[in-house]
């Protein structure tokens, strides 16, 4: 038989195991609760003519054959990857070199830097949006005010669908540099500066270092960067909605914008979840060609 002091010892053991499971569990109710649940609800409704009021009858791929056919679904696709292939390449260029250039131990006045550069990470993409459409408002934006200053006449910059693209993009990277910058310099910091300092007895430039060392010791930041910006540009809403609202008209609507109007304005519940299960398997396609290329990479 156990003592009493034996008992409330083993008890006391169990609660340290017990601690972690707890947390767990809780993480996988909230898990289930607000992405799997909501996620298969919006899987069933794609194949429903379900309008937000009333019963959803099942009508199988006729949401998706009808999508399918859709000329605003294709021009929303097209956008929606043109702003993909420029905004992640350019953010990923200028994170890696804010990322570097205030790790350099040459940088003065790194660490007043970095708290700027890190700001709009903290803006709402909503307040970002209304921030850059001050800026480059048609009659009232900042940007046309200075062009005026020097007798340059006023820019389309929400009018012209290609300059309102440019000023998307623009703020796209502006907003995400912040967050990928943080994870390049942490990643620089952990490379040992021994092979910079072997390189450069060796006779190695700058940018042979960088090239030949930084680089390929940044592929897993860099493979999560990019990924992480490629969905976070195919899902951008916020700061487009709140800048100008994918116009002008609709040519800037971007998937998620498209998936919006068509279930909140037009009342297309079932035909939006389609739209948002197409998207899901093209974000998952794009994710799986990037674990494959990464892994590639690794064995070469």
């Amino acid at each position: 038989m156990s003592t009493p002091v034996e008992g409330r010892k083993r008890r006391g053991n169990r609660i340290p195991q017990l601690a972690p499971l707890s947390f767990t569990v809780i993480t996988m109710v909230l898990f289930v609760l607000f992405f799997v649940m909501p996620g298969g609800l919006g899987i069933y409704y794609a194949f429903t003519d379900y309008r937000g009021v009333g019963d959803a009858d099942w009508i199988g791929l006729e949401n998706f054959v009808e999508l399918f056919q859709d000329k605003d679904f294709y021009s929303a696709l097209i956008r929606t990857l043109t702003y993909t292939v420029i905004v992640v390449p350019l953010g990923y260029a200028v994170s890696l070199l804010s990322a570097w250039l205030l790790t350099s131990p040459r940088t003065k006045g790194a660490g007043a830097a970095r708290v700027i550069f890190f700001l709009p990470w903290l803006v709402s993409p909503i307040v970002a949006g209304v921030i850059w459409r001050w800026l480059f408002g048609e009659s009232f934006g900042l940007v046309n005010y200075l062009l005026s200053l020097i007798g340059v006449a006023p820019v389309s910059w929400q009018s012209d669908a290609n300059l309102s693209l440019s000023v998307v993009v623009v703020a796209g990277i502006w907003g995400g540099m912040a967050f990928s910058m943080l994870l390049f310099s942490a990643a620089l910091k952990n490379i040992p500066q021994s092979y910079y300092e072997a390189a450069s007895i060796d006779g190695a430039s700058t940018a042979q270092q960088f090239w030949k060392i930084t680089l390929p010791l940044l592929r897993p930041t860099s493979f999560m960067v990019i990924l992480l910006s490629t969905i976070g540009a195919m899902k951008e809403f916020a700061l487009i909605q709140a800048l100008n609202g994918g116009g002008p008209g609709t040519q800037n609507y971007l998937m998620v914008q498209y998936i919006y109007s068509t279930g909140f304005e037009r009342a297309q519940i079932g035909y939006a979840s389609a739209a948002s299960v197409i998207l899901m398997l093209l974000l998952l396609v794009i994710a799986g060609i990037q674990m494959r290329f990464d892994k590639g990479a690794e064995y070469e």
